[in-house]
C-alpha cells in the first residue's frame, strides 16, 4: 500500500463488541468448494512475481482473467489494459452487470508488490507457505488477499446467478506501490485513458484495518476515508568554500545544521476534520479514563483542546501525525572532499500535509522556522492533492452492520494470534527490509509511505493473514 510518500491513515474506528476468546483453537473444518477455489486463486496470485524490478503485473492480470473466464465471464465483460511501452504493467478491469438501479461500485485492488530480496526472507517470498494458521509470502496481505477475494467472490456471484442492484466493477492495477513516481500507475492510467471502464459512484479500496487482542478477541475495524498529502522540500546552504586548513565562520554545513535544529522545533497546529474527529471520539471507549478524556477534548466542538493535543502527541507518534501536518528531515549531504570546506550542504525535508492545508503555507512555515535567508527552501515535486471522502451515512450503516455480523462469524472466532517467537522473527525481517528497500511502507495504521511513491517498507509482519480467516472469507451480499 503506497501513495505519494508516506501517507498517514486517517481512520474511523468502528467498535466491535468483545467476544470471549476460546480456550483453544478448534480444529479447522474441511474447506467448502468456494473456499478451496479462493485458496487456489490466492496461491496462484501470490506466486506470480509482480515487483517493479523483475515482476509482471500483466501476467497476474492474465491469470485472474483466466480465472474469471473459467468462472463464466465472457471476454466482452473484461479487459486487460496494458499501457503502450510498458508490457509488464498491465491492469485488469472486469464487470458484473447489475439491475442498473444505481451507479456502479468499483472494487479496487493492486497487483504489484514491494520488492522482496530472497536473502532478507526466511522463505522464498514468492512461494505461498501456510504455517501455524498463517500464510507467508510477499503480498499475502498487501494487496493480493483483497484481489483474490474480489475475484473469487465475482466468480461465486456469477455461478450462483446473483444479480446485484448495480454493476460491480473490478479493477486490479499496476504500480500502486510506486505511486506518482510511476507513469504506469494503474489507477492514474485508467482515469486518464480509460475512465469509462471504471466510472463508479464510489470505490472500495485497501487502507483500513482491524485489530484484535493477542487472544483473538476482535476490537475494532478502521475505515480509511482520507490521506495526508506528501510533499518534500530541499534546503540548501552555499558559500565559496576553501581549504580546510583555513576554516571560515560561514561554513555551509554548520549553517544548514543550525537551520535544521531550529526546524526540528516546528510544530503545526492540531486540526481535525470529520474523519479524524470521528476516529478520536469513537476510539475513546477503548482507553483508560485519562486518555479517553483527552481524545474527547481533542475532538470537541469548537476546536481541539491544546493541552489534550499535547498529551496525546507525546503518547503516540500516530496520534500526533493524525492531528497535524508534520515535516521531518530525512536526507542530508554536504561537502565534496575531506580537506575542503563545503561549498554546499543540502537536506531533504519530507512533509505530510493535512488534506486541505495549502502547500505554500507549509513552505512558508518551514522558511520561518529555519530563520535564515541564506538557506533556500525549494519544493521538489508537485504533490497529488486529495480531499477526504464523505462518510456517507447510508454507506457507514452498511459497514457497521456488516462489521457486527462478521464479529460473530465462526471463522473469526477461530483466529489465533501470531506466536511471540514469530512476531520477533518478523520484526527482525522488518528491520532488515526497511534498511534496504526504498519503496514501501509500515503497516496499518502506522504512518506510511502504506499507500503511491516513496515510503518506509511494509515488511513480512504485515504480510500474513490468518489462514482460517482467509479460507472462510465469504462474499457479503445485500
Amino acid at each position: 500500500m503506497t501513495r505519494p510518500g508516506a501517507a498517514v491513515l486517517v481512520a474511523l474506528a468502528l467498535l466491535v463488541l468483545p467476544l470471549p476468546a476460546p480456550a483453544q483453537s478448534p480444529p479447522a473444518a474441511p474447506l467448502t468448494p468456494a473456499q478451496s477455489a479462493l485458496r487456489e486463486i490466492y496461491q496462484e496470485l501470490l506466486e506470480i512475481n509482480t515487483t517493479d524490478s523483475a515482476g509482471d503485473t500483466t501476467a497476474a492480470a492474465q491469470a485472474m482473467a483466466a480465472r474469471l473466464r473459467a468462472g463464466g465471464f465472457a471476454d466482452s465483460e473484461m479487459r486487460i489494459v496494458v499501457p503502450p511501452g510498458a508490457p509488464r504493467k498491465g491492469n485488469l478491469v472486469a464487470r458484473l452487470k447489475g439491475r442498473g438501479t444505481g451507479k456502479p461500485i468499483l472494487l479496487l485492488a493492486h497487483l504489484d508488490v514491494v520488492e522482496a530480496r530472497r536473502e532478507d526472507w526466511e522463505r522464498d517470498p514468492f512461494k505461498m507457505v501456510e504455517e501455524g494458521g498463517y500464510f507467508y509470502a510477499r503480498g499475502a496481505v498487501d494487496d493480493k488477499a483483497m484481489a483474490a477475494i474480489f475475484v473469487a467472490n465475482l466468480i461465486r456471484y456469477r455461478r450462483d446467478g446473483y444479480v446485484p442492484d448495480r454493476d460491480l466493477i473490478l479493477a486490479l492495477t499496476a504500480d500502486e506501490e510506486l505511486g506518482s513516481s510511476s507513469r504506469w500507475n494503474g489507477v492514474r492510467w485508467l482515469l486518464e485513458h480509460e475512465r469509462p471502464l471504471i466510472e463508479a459512484e464510489y470505490a472500495l479500496n485497501e487502507g483500513g484495518g482491524a485489530e484484535m487482542t493477542r487472544t483473538g478477541t476482535p476490537i475494532l475495524l478502521r475505515v480509511q476515508a482520507a490521506e495526508k498529502v506528501t510533499v518534500s522540500f530541499r534546503l540548501e546552504a552555499r558559500n565559496p568554500g576553501g581549504h580546510s586548513s583555513l576554516p571560515r565562520p560561514d561554513n555551509a554545513i554548520y549553517q544548514l545544521a543550525a537551520g535544521l535544529d531550529r526546524l526540528s522545533r516546528l510544530e503545526f497546529p492540531a486540526q481535525l476534520n470529520e474523519i479524524t474527529r470521528g476516529y478520536f471520539l469513537r476510539s475513546a471507549a477503548l482507553f483508560e479514563a485519562a486518555t479517553a478524556e483527552d481524545m474527547r477534548a481533542l475532538a470537541r466542538e469548537g476546536g481541539p483542546d491544546p493541552a489534550a493535543a499535547a498529551r496525546l502527541s507525546r503518547r503516540s507518534p500516530l496520534y500526533n501525525s493524525m492531528m497535524r501536518t508534520t515535516c521531518v528531515a530525512t536526507r542530508l549531504e554536504g561537502g565534496h572532499a575531506g580537506n575542503a570546506l563545503p561549498q554546499a550542504a543540502r537536506a531533504l525535508v519530507n512533509c505530510r500535509v493535512l488534506p486541505g492545508e495549502p502547500i505554500d503555507g507549509v513552505r512558508e512555515a518551514i522558511v520561518r522556522a529555519v530563520g535564515d535567508p541564506g538557506i533556500t527552501v525549494t519544493q521538489t515535486g508537485q504533490p497529488e492533492l486529495s480531499q477526504p471522502s464523505s462518510l456517507r451515512p447510508d454507506l457507514m450503516r452498511i459497514v457497521e452492520s456488516t462489521t457486527a455480523a462478521l464479529a460473530e462469524h465462526p471463522g473469526l472466532r477461530r483466529l489465533r494470534p501470531l506466536p511471540r517467537t514469530r512476531r520477533r522473527a518478523l520484526a527482525r525481517t522488518q528491520r532488515a527490509d526497511a534498511g534496504r528497500i526504498a519503496l514501501g511502507r509500515p503497516g496499518v495504521p502506522l504512518p506510511r509511505g502504506e499507500g503511491a511513491g516513496g515510503r518506509a517498507l511494509a515488511a513480512e509482519a504485515r504480510q500474513h493473514r490468518a489462514a482460517e480467516q482467509l479460507d472462510r472469507a465469504e462474499g457479503v451480499r445485500r
